[in-house]
């Protein structure tokens, strides 16, 4: 996985502990708490902390999606391997203000055309809530796949895949 995206709008680069106060904005938006969840982030030390556990840990991603300027941070592309699932998932999540722009699906695409390119992951996963009808759409966009319904801890999420002979991108 590369360090750092440009697409024809966007740079994509690594979370870093600067990002508190974009990171705070974000965890408390009202789709990440609807469709992700509350992260309990009251102010920008909490945010660092969060940061902090993200960047302790390698088996969570995390780029930074900034408008072509560099300096107005708009969303994420997160790529985590769970406990509970196979292989890698890909997620995103974007600011209010940028939604339904094709920020998501160029950031995204991008990644994981990286990710499926690779010789480290034959197969990508995404989950979401059924509810999440805009991320069902994005992923079926970037073309994954429905497997099948799982269930972790008390949410029930649509599992998707893609694998490197499926990817249209």
């Amino acid at each position: 996985m590369q360090t750092n995206y440009k697409t024809e709008r966007l740079l994509l680069r690594c979370l870093n502990p600067a990002d508190a106060a974009f990171i705070f904005e974000l965890v408390n938006s009202a789709g990440w708490i609807q469709f992700i969840g509350d992260r309990n982030i009251l102010n920008n030390e909490d945010a660092e902390r969060y940061i902090q556990k993200i960047l302790s840990n390698s088996d969570i991603n995390y780029r930074v999606v900034t408008l072509q300027d560099a300096i107005t941070a708009i969303g994420v592309v997160t790529v985590i391997k769970r406990n509970y699932l196979e292989h890698h998932d890909i997620g995103f999540a974007f600011l209010p203000a940028y939604a339904r722009q094709g920020y998501a699906f160029e950031a995204s695409a991008t990644v994981l055309a990286d990710l499926l390119k690779s010789n480290q992951h034959e197969i990508m996963l995404a989950t979401t809530l059924k509810e999440n009808v805009s991320s069902i759409q994005l992923l079926r966009k970037l073309g994954f796949v429905f497997s099948k319904e799982i269930t972790n801890e008390k949410d029930v999420l649509l599992l998707f895949s893609i694998t490197k002979n499926d990817q249209p991108l």
